[in-house]
């Protein structure tokens, strides 16, 4: 059995020492892309999609190349198939879930006024549909900047590289590589189905890293879901579980795709846990 409060401890402590001079490096990359598009003319919607379409169609035909893969790696961008597989840290470390939530918050805050101000149209409303590889639903509103499933990609992969950073530097290394290239690749399916630009992954992703890194700080100041660690609330978060999971089969039902099992057998996991623990509480 996991030790739920050393692990909680771990990342307690993890988030404690996470510093605000984080959030430098990727506002350095969105200022970098906003000066080059500012050189470019790319301020209005037409340059901005000209300047990156001849990278969008380059990188659309290689990743959609592999269209299972693509389109599986992109229902991870949906906060209700990526988050069930973290569900078990519900349990384990909860000061994990508090910065997801937080975080969470943060980055529809973000996402949706922004998608709103931009108004740029999605590569399906401005291509001819057979110039590139459609994966999925052909999408064609004006919702393409920046990418939300990037945002929510970004939110959740930084959450856990910061909640689970090793303490040796080697290792250290090791992990942030391997959990930001997780996190690139599954943002670019969205260029791999055909329902975002190259800058739109690119601009969602750091807005993503940003989120996260706000959500820790907050929840670090305001810990406003400490009441979620008592296992009295356990009900509140197996009937939000059920639900998840209901609509998950219908998910499945309508697209039979793997990724969505690994989502449904996470949850039920920790339902089985969940209440186990919870009944043994009330006996």
């Amino acid at each position: 059995m996991i030790n739920n409060h050393r692990l909680d401890n771990i990342v307690i402590h993890n988030f404690t020492n996470t510093r605000l001079k984080l959030l430098i490096l990727p506002i350095l990359l969105l200022i970098f892309i906003a000066l080059t598009l500012l050189i470019k003319g790319g301020f209005t919607i037409e340059n901005y999609i000209n300047i990156q379409k001849e990278l969008f169609f380059y990188l659309n035909s290689k990743l959609a190349s592999l269209p299972i893969l693509q389109f599986n790696l992109t229902q991870l961008g949906d906060a209700l198939i990526f988050l069930p597989l973290l569900s078990i840290f519900i349990i384990y470390a909860p000061k994990l879930w508090g910065a997801l939530l937080t975080s969470a918050i943060v980055s529809a805050l973000i996402s949706f006024p922004l998608k709103k101000i931009f108004a740029v149209p999605r590569p399906a409303g401005m291509f001819d549909n057979d110039s590139f590889i459609i994966v999925g639903d052909t999408l064609a509103g004006f919702t393409s900047l920046p990418s939300g499933h990037s945002i929510t990609t970004f939110t959740v992969v930084t959450v856990v590289l910061f909640a689970f950073m090793p303490k040796e530097f080697k290792s250290k290394i090791a992990w942030v590589i391997c959990i930001l290239t997780l996190g690139l690749v599954i943002a670019f399916s969205r260029v791999g189905v055909g329902a975002h630009y190259p800058l739109d992954v690119i601009i969602g992703s750091a807005l993503g890293y940003i989120s996260a890194l706000l959500g820790i700080f907050i929840n670090n100041k305001v810990n406003l879901w400490s009441w979620s660690e008592k296992r009295k609330y356990y009900p509140i978060f197996m009937l939000l579980l059920t639900i998840c999971g209901v609509v998950i089969v219908k998910k499945i039902v309508a697209v039979d795709l793997l990724v969505f099992y690994f989502s449904l057998l996470a949850i039920v996991s920790t339902l089985y846990l969940m209440i186990k623990m919870y009944v043994k509480k009330e006996h």
